[in-house]
């Protein structure tokens, strides 16, 4: 199985470095060594601030790709009418599996996002920013940056600076879930839309974007934007941080110009020469055939018009000797597991559409495929967060990418080969990461003994609810490792003992053996 990323992976650059000037001398640039090598930092006007990021076409680069020099006036416009100081919040949040550049840039080029988000900071007027970050080697790395500088949260200063922690949770990095945190909350999203530049910190517009984005700005602040467009596609010009990983020989980092040729990214990061797909844009991303890798260019536009995503810069192609659907079984899995459980799309729909992915795997047939694209279909639009239908996408890309493979399990049982396990994802070690994976077990109802009374879905409703028959539906899904007491619990307290947990099935081509006493619907999709 593929080991987890580390946090700081190995950086290279394509072309001159913009983002990663300097990491060739040091490994960390403290302030005075970002000084000497990217030089002073001269203060804009809001207008004017606004104007450059238009210029360059500057784009959030978290993923969502919203324009930055419209966010900043929404929040500034916010801030005049309502006669407030304005927030600024940098999303240092990197809580997916594939993702590492903006935790690479935090940990070595810290004063560099600084740079960009006190330019913003004093353009707007605003008195606080705040640092979100989900690791230790970030949170770390941040601090001293702001120790740096003189920064910190003490009454008093013209700009109060501070961090804020949250859990690694792939819902926690969205920018609702950490206003909701330092507001108090929990890191996790409200369930309402309300606008950040409108309401966001203490009630106070709230200029939020992310690590990569802010040192862009300063990039360009630094070189202005006719320089900065000499790099790059016209349309969409200047460098773009990508984290390679996948079946590589090396896991890396890259800065690359716009306009690379995807070939030669993946390449240079050792990928096979014809791989069998490439997951673009990471686990909300989608899937492209080797024939769109050797078409497109790193572009959001390039990549959308193979089918692909920019996202937040994550490149994971799989070679010829594993099973892509089940590769996709174990993401799925995942993104189930990574579950807000504040609405029905998310807390049910997802390990539905987990489950119904490990029942076409294993030899569901036609009926379970079509009963899992009902059920993404049913997911998409209705939640509460961008989760379920990030995770959506996910899964109706899979099915489109690999028609060959999901035709020879649907039809045949299975494809022959073995799950390698080559997209990455959280290791064993530490709290989050433990909660983040699923436990290798599963709920199993004994139809002949359930008589339907419903404390199971009770206890845990992330796994179970009822049915409009009035039984239990269970997830196939494997029982994350943070729901494994709940489900224990809800085995324990069955009166009927009808309900057990038993071992999750690998992902593979075969057909698996029914349990004793049970039949199909006990490992089935979870339909009845």
């Amino acid at each position: 199985m593929n080991a987890p990323l580390p946090d700081v992976p190995e950086v290279r650059v394509v072309g001159l470095p913009q983002l990663t000037q300097g990491f060739d001398l040091v490994e960390r640039l403290d302030l005075s060594m970002h000084l000497k090598v990217h030089g002073p930092l001269e203060p804009m006007s809001g207008e004017r601030l606004a104007q450059l990021a238009e210029n360059i076409s500057l784009r959030g680069r978290g993923g969502a790709g919203f324009p930055f020099a419209q966010k900043l006036r929404a929040v500034a416009k916010a801030a005049i009418r309502r006669g407030v100081r304005p927030v600024v919040v940098i999303n240092a949040s990197e809580d997916e599996p594939a993702c590492r550049k903006d935790t690479v840039m935090v940990n070595r080029a810290p004063h560099l996002i600084l740079d960009g988000a006190l330019l913003a900071a004093e353009a707007l007027g605003a008195r606080t920013l705040i640092v979100a970050v989900t690791r230790n080697s970030t949170e770390i790395s941040i601090r001293a940056a702001l120790a740096e500088r003189g920064l910190s949260d003490r009454r008093g200063q013209q700009l109060r600076a501070r961090v804020q922690r949250n859990p690694e949770r792939m819902v926690s990095g969205e920018a609702s879930a950490i206003i909701r945190a330092i507001n108090g909350g929990p890191a996790l999203p409200p369930g309402r839309r309300e606008r950040a530049a409108e309401s966001g910190v203490a009630g106070a517009p709230t200029l939020l974007s992310n690590a990569e984005t802010f040192a862009q700005l300063a990039v360009a602040a630094r070189i202005g934007a006719r320089r900065y467009g000499h790099t790059g596609l016209e349309n969409e010009p200047g460098t773009v941080m990508l984290t390679v990983s996948g079946a590589v020989a090396r896991p890396m980092v890259i800065e690359v110009p716009t306009g690379v040729p995807m070939r030669y990214v993946l390449q240079l990061a050792g990928a096979p020469p014809v791989p069998q797909g490439v997951l673009t844009g990471g686990y909300h991303g989608n899937w492209i055939d080797a024939a769109a890798t050797h078409e497109a260019v790193i572009s959001r536009e390039s990549l959308a018009n193979v089918g692909g995503a920019l996202g937040a810069g994550a490149i994971l192609p799989i070679g010829q000797e594993t099973c892509p659907l089940g590769e996709a079984q174990r993401v799925a899995n995942w993104l189930a597991a990574e579950t807000a459980g504040q609405c029905g799309p998310c807390k049910l729909g997802l390990p539905a559409a987990a489950g119904g992915l490990s029942d076409v795997i294993n030899g569901g047939g036609p009926a379970a495929l079509e009963a899992l694209r009902e059920v993404t279909q049913a997911v998409k639009g209705r939640g509460a967060c961008k989760h379920p239908d990030g995770s959506a996408r996910f899964f109706s890309s899979t099915l489109s990418a690999f028609t060959d493979d999901l035709a020879a399990h649907v039809l045949h049982g299975g494809c022959g080969r073995e799950t390698v396990g080559v997209l990455p994802l959280p290791g064993p070690s530490g709290q989050e990461a433990e909660e983040s994976i699923p436990s290798g077990e599963k709920l199993a109802v004994d139809w002949t003994l359930c008589q339907g009374h419903g404390i199971c879905a009770e206890i845990v409703p992330e796994l179970i609810r009822m049915g409009a028959d009035g039984y239990p539906s269970v997830a196939e899904a494997a029982v994350p490792m943070h729901l494994r007491g709940r489900a224990q619990r809800g085995v324990r307290r069955c009166p009927a003992l009808a309900l057990r947990i038993e071992q999750a099935p690998a992902p593979r081509g075969s057909k698996p053996a029914l349990p004793p006493g049970g039949d199909r619907k006990a490992l089935g999709s979870g339909q009845g």
